[in-house]
Protein backbone atom coordinates (compact mmCIF):
# COMPACT_ATOMS: atom_id res chain seq x y z
CA UNK A 1 0.00 0.00 0.00
CA UNK A 2 0.94 3.75 -0.81
CA UNK A 3 -0.28 6.21 0.65
CA UNK A 4 0.42 9.93 -0.90
CA UNK A 5 -0.73 13.62 0.27
CA UNK A 6 -0.67 16.33 -1.88
CA UNK A 7 -0.21 20.24 -0.96
CA UNK A 8 0.62 23.05 -2.26
CA UNK A 9 -2.44 24.10 -4.01
CA UNK A 10 -4.23 27.60 -3.67
CA UNK A 11 -5.12 31.04 -5.34
CA UNK A 12 -2.64 32.53 -7.95
CA UNK A 13 -2.73 34.94 -10.42
CA UNK A 14 -2.36 34.49 -14.16
CA UNK A 15 1.69 34.54 -15.19
CA UNK A 16 2.52 33.45 -11.13
CA UNK A 17 3.92 29.97 -9.80
CA UNK A 18 3.07 27.31 -7.81
CA UNK A 19 5.27 24.51 -6.24
CA UNK A 20 2.95 21.22 -5.20
CA UNK A 21 4.46 18.48 -3.24
CA UNK A 22 3.29 15.10 -3.08
CA UNK A 23 4.26 12.67 0.19
CA UNK A 24 4.77 9.11 -0.35
CA UNK A 25 4.53 6.76 2.83
CA UNK A 26 4.46 2.66 2.76
CA UNK A 27 5.58 0.65 -0.17
CA UNK A 28 9.16 0.98 -2.30
CA UNK A 29 9.39 4.40 -2.82
CA UNK A 30 12.10 4.17 -5.32
CA UNK A 31 10.22 1.26 -7.21
CA UNK A 32 7.34 3.68 -8.01
CA UNK A 33 6.17 5.99 -10.70
CA UNK A 34 4.84 9.33 -9.70
CA UNK A 35 2.42 10.91 -11.73
CA UNK A 36 0.39 14.15 -11.53
CA UNK A 37 -2.83 14.16 -13.20
CA UNK A 38 -5.71 17.07 -12.86
CA UNK A 39 -9.24 17.16 -13.08
CA UNK A 40 -11.46 19.97 -13.87
CA UNK A 41 -14.87 20.42 -13.45
CA UNK A 42 -16.88 18.23 -15.28
CA UNK A 43 -13.83 17.20 -17.07
CA UNK A 44 -11.65 13.43 -17.01
CA UNK A 45 -8.42 13.09 -15.19
CA UNK A 46 -5.91 14.96 -17.70
CA UNK A 47 -2.14 13.84 -16.97
CA UNK A 48 0.46 16.28 -16.82
CA UNK A 49 3.91 15.03 -15.96
CA UNK A 50 5.29 12.13 -14.68
CA UNK A 51 8.72 10.84 -12.37
CA UNK A 52 9.48 7.72 -13.31
CA UNK A 53 11.09 5.16 -11.13
CA UNK A 54 14.03 5.00 -12.68
CA UNK A 55 14.83 8.47 -12.22
CA UNK A 56 13.53 9.73 -15.67
CA UNK A 57 10.31 12.01 -16.41
CA UNK A 58 7.60 12.41 -18.62
CA UNK A 59 5.64 15.53 -19.65
CA UNK A 60 2.16 15.96 -22.26
CA UNK A 61 3.52 18.30 -24.65
CA UNK A 62 1.96 21.01 -23.52
CA UNK A 63 3.36 21.41 -20.66
CA UNK A 64 7.02 21.24 -21.23
CA UNK A 65 8.69 24.42 -20.74
CA UNK A 66 5.78 25.23 -17.99
CA UNK A 67 6.06 22.81 -15.97
CA UNK A 68 9.01 20.74 -14.39
CA UNK A 69 8.71 17.62 -12.43
CA UNK A 70 10.83 16.28 -9.92
CA UNK A 71 11.30 13.71 -7.53
CA UNK A 72 13.67 13.26 -4.17
CA UNK A 73 13.52 9.54 -2.67
CA UNK A 74 15.24 10.28 -0.09
CA UNK A 75 11.99 12.34 1.30
CA UNK A 76 9.97 9.67 -0.58
CA UNK A 77 8.39 13.04 -2.15
CA UNK A 78 7.91 14.29 -6.04
CA UNK A 79 6.93 18.04 -6.60
CA UNK A 80 5.25 19.66 -9.76
CA UNK A 81 7.00 23.38 -9.95
CA UNK A 82 4.36 25.02 -12.30
CA UNK A 83 5.39 28.04 -13.99
CA UNK A 84 3.26 30.79 -16.08
CA UNK A 85 0.35 29.73 -15.22
CA UNK A 86 -3.01 30.47 -16.76
CA UNK A 87 -6.68 30.20 -16.08
CA UNK A 88 -7.27 27.02 -17.64
CA UNK A 89 -5.00 25.30 -15.73
CA UNK A 90 -7.44 26.14 -12.77
CA UNK A 91 -7.82 22.02 -11.52
CA UNK A 92 -7.41 19.92 -8.61
CA UNK A 93 -4.02 17.98 -9.25
CA UNK A 94 -3.73 14.91 -8.27
CA UNK A 95 -0.49 12.40 -7.82
CA UNK A 96 -0.79 8.79 -8.23
CA UNK A 97 1.24 6.08 -7.68
CA UNK A 98 1.95 2.56 -9.81
CA UNK A 99 5.06 0.18 -9.33
CA UNK A 100 3.94 -0.85 -13.03
CA UNK A 101 6.37 0.26 -16.25
CA UNK A 102 3.17 0.69 -18.83
CA UNK A 103 2.62 4.37 -20.10
CA UNK A 104 2.57 6.46 -17.48
CA UNK A 105 -0.16 8.43 -19.05
CA UNK A 106 -2.80 6.01 -18.65
CA UNK A 107 -4.64 6.65 -15.23
CA UNK A 108 -6.06 3.37 -15.15
CA UNK A 109 -2.17 1.87 -14.48
CA UNK A 110 -2.03 3.99 -11.38
CA UNK A 111 -3.81 2.37 -8.10
CA UNK A 112 -2.86 4.76 -5.18
CA UNK A 113 -3.94 8.30 -5.64
CA UNK A 114 -4.00 11.08 -3.35
CA UNK A 115 -6.92 13.74 -2.75
CA UNK A 116 -5.73 16.30 -4.33
CA UNK A 117 -4.69 19.54 -3.72
CA UNK A 118 -6.78 22.60 -5.68
CA UNK A 119 -5.34 24.76 -8.03
CA UNK A 120 -7.10 28.25 -8.88
CA UNK A 121 -5.63 30.62 -11.27
CA UNK A 122 -7.23 34.29 -11.77
CA UNK A 123 -7.13 36.21 -14.93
Amino acid sequence: QVQLVESGGGLVQAGGSLRLSCAASGGTFSRVTIAWFRQAPGKEHEFVAAALWNGGTYYTDFMKGRFTVSRDDAKSAVYLQMNSLKPEDTAIYLCAATYSRSSPRDSDEFGYWGQGTQVTVSS
